[in-house]
C-alpha cells in the first residue's frame, strides 16, 4: 500500500488528434507499473481519455493531472479553452458541440461527461463561459472508501 501519493502531469495540445489518448495511456501503463487494481486503471484510463478528447477537441489545451493515494486516485483536467455554455445539457448522453473536423474522424458522440461521470466515485465540473473548465474526478482503489 502506498504511504504517500504520486503524482502524473501531462499537458495536452489543442486540435492535436495524432496525440490522441496517448496521455491517457501512458497514464494507465504508469498506474499498472505501480500494481494499481486492475478495475481502478480502467476507470481511470476512461476519465482521463474522456477529458483529454475534451481538451483536443474543445480548448486551448491544458492539463491533465492525475494524483495517487493510498485509497483513492485523483485526476484533474484543467483547460484554458472556451468553457461551457450550458454544463447540464453537456452532462446530457448524446449532446455534443463537437465541430465538424471533429466528426469527420468520429469524435463528438456526445458521451465525454457522462463516460466520466459513469466511472467516477466523485465527479465535479466548474466552467466559466470565455474562461475554460476545471474537472475533479476522484476513484476509490476500494469499496471501503466510498462515501454513501
Amino acid at each position: 500500500m502506498w504511504e504517500e501519493k504520486f503524482r502524473l502531469v501531462y499537458r495536452v495540445k489543442p486540435m492535436d488528434l495524432a496525440s490522441a489518448g496517448s496521455a491517457s495511456s501512458q497514464i494507465k501503463v504508469e498506474l499498472q507499473r505501480n500494481g494499481i487494481e486492475e478495475d481502478v486503471v480502467r476507470k481511470v484510463g476512461i476519465i482521463c481519455f474522456e477529458a483529454e478528447m475534451n481538451m483536443i477537441l474543445y480548448s486551448t489545451g491544458g492539463k491533465l493531472k492525475v494524483e495517487v493515494w493510498p485509497d483513492r486516485i485523483e485526476i484533474l483536467a484543467e483547460d484554458d479553452g472556451p468553457g461551457i455554455e450550458d454544463l447540464q445539457k453537456a452532462m446530457e448522453p448524446g449532446y455534443s458541440t463537437a465541430p465538424p473536423w471533429a466528426q469527420d474522424y468520429g469524435f463528438g458522440a456526445g458521451m465525454g461527461f457522462p463516460n466520466m461521470k459513469q466511472n467516477s466515485d466523485v465527479f465535479d465540473v466548474e466552467t466559466k463561459p470565455g474562461e475554460g473548465t476545471r474537472i475533479h474526478s476522484v476513484v476509490y482503489r476500494s469499496k471501503d472508501n466510498e462515501t454513501p
